[in-house]
């Protein structure tokens, strides 16, 4: 994989701010060709830099109001089987194996605390649970 330089991280930058910025617009930006921007974003796709495209969605306007983290003591021989159970949940967005005194770490957001509640309730079959929940964002980058 190649270095980025910076253009390609301006590129990325631009990106990230507003996925459908038009070429044109990009490239008037980095001072380049609509064709040069155009090949760097592939080639930025294709070395897997560039993931996909997303839409960012207000959460909250569309019903779920709580955001929490949720940490959880899973033993290595439950981690497929923890994996299994959390990929098909509704309110999940997230879930990663931390290091610490948990080993995961579950970011979700729930439309009232009965959901959420029920979904803890579920996760102690795998280990103890702790649950953050969120008052305010400070910074939401990605």
């Amino acid at each position: 994989m190649r270095g980025l330089d910076e253009i390609d991280k301006k590129i990325i930058e631009l990106l990230r701010e507003n996925a459908r910025m038009p070429l044109k617009d990009l490239s008037a930006q980095v001072f380049l060709t609509t064709p040069a921007v155009s090949s760097r974003i592939e080639k930025l796709e294709k070395e897997g830099i560039i993931k996909g495209y997303h839409a960012d969605i207000d959460l909250e306007k569309l019903g779920y109001g709580i955001k929490a983290y949720i940490m959880i003591t899973v033993k290595p021989e439950d981690r497929e089987a923890f994996a299994e159970f959390i990929k098909g949940k509704e309110y999940i967005i997230e879930c990663n194996h931390i290091t610490g005194v948990y080993s995961m770490i579950v970011k979700a957001v729930f439309p009232s605390t009965t959901p959420m509640n029920t979904f803890v309730g579920e996760l102690h079959r795998f280990g103890k649970t702790e649950t953050l929940v969120v008052f305010d964002g400070v910074v939401e980058n990605f």
